[in-house]
């Protein structure tokens, strides 16, 4: 179908928005790097008692942190990237970066469920013996730790899938410290040495469920699917619901990056009206309704479309 000449003015087409984007900008850093500095002396610490108290719940949990230090020093650096101003090729800038991030924060969980899963049943098999009493202290104090880690975190503005991939990081890791000292009480009253690896069964398994959730959300940002919560259909109806509307075509809804919803969308409006005033009342509709501010909408008078129609009947008959 040639291309039909608009009878609009020329900023009824694609155009731009000065507001800010995402949440990378506002996300506050200094929580991140308290987090990160927690996390990290700690991991020294746990990763020296759990060689010596041959606990294979601690070395995971060491391992876990290790990812928790990594996604928040990812996070770090994706939001500082994040927040350079689109130039060149690069016309959204960086801001796909956190996704990046997140993506890699998810594939390093999955992997290392996979690893210690695989360690936590040869020990179900084959139990080494475990000071439970050294476990639980490690891990009563890793509790600790983590509660001021996700408290630092929670600050954070968790909107961006770049910080919300870090905090659940700590988040599991937290769950993962409860499971091990429960494991060290058991341990310590009992003598049963396989609740050890038990325990690292329970963190394994968290840790792969954060890392599928998050690989799952960053696969829809990389896919361009709708943003959860906003259905394009709905979205549709109440663009359509804008007196003077006829028809809308070529509707696109995606995501840039966390917090950041776009929309393309081709309309056709009635030939006596305003196409210029149509478009500024669906783009009050998109922001006010759904926060979309980041909108391109191509506007054509309906008379152009039909006249096009007949026309093009008339030459195939």
């Amino acid at each position: 179908m040639p291309a039909v000449p608009s009878h609009d003015h020329p900023h009824d087409h694609p155009h731009e928005h000065s507001h800010e984007h995402g949440v990378a900008r506002d996300a506050d850093r200094r929580y991140l790097v308290v987090a990160l500095l927690l996390l990290l002396g700690f991991m020294a610490v746990e990763v020296i008692v759990g060689m010596l108290a041959h606990s294979l719940a601690l070395i995971s949990d060491a391992g876990h942190m290790l990812t928790d230090v990594g996604a928040i020093g990812m996070a770090l650096l994706a939001m500082r990237l994040a927040s350079r101003p689109a130039q060149g090729h690069y016309t959204y800038g960086f801001k796909r970066v956190e996704i990046l991030s997140a993506q890699a924060n998810g594939l390093t969980l999955v992997l290392l469920a996979a690893w210690f899963g695989v360690e936590a049943i040869q020990r179900l098999i084959a139990p080494a013996a475990v000071q439970g009493k050294l476990v639980t202290v490690v891990a009563v104090a890793g509790i600790v730790v983590n509660l001021l880690a996700v408290w630092a975190m929670s600050k954070a503005n968790r909107r961006s899938l770049n910080v919300e991939g870090s905090f659940q990081h700590i988040l599991t890791d937290l769950y993962a410290f409860i499971a091990t000292a429960i494991a060290g009480v058991l341990v310590w009253w009992t003598g049963w040495n396989r609740l050890d690896a038990v325990a690292a069964l329970v963190v394994a398994a968290l840790m792969l469920k954060a890392g599928v959730g998050l690989l799952l959300e960053s696969a829809r940002v990389f896919l361009e699917a709708a943003p959860r919560g906003l259905d394009p259909a709905a979205i549709a109806e109440a663009m359509r619901a804008v007196g003077a509307v006829t028809r809308i075509e070529d509707l696109h809804v995606w995501e840039i990056t966390s917090g950041m919803p776009a929309l393309s969308a081709r309309l056709y409006v009635e030939p006596s009206t305003d196409a210029h005033a149509v478009r500024q009342q669906v783009e009050a509709v998109l922001r006010t309704r759904f926060a979309i501010t980041h909108s391109t909408l191509q506007t054509d008078h309906a008379a152009f479309d039909q006249d096009l129609a007949a026309t093009n009947c008339t030459l195939a008959s």
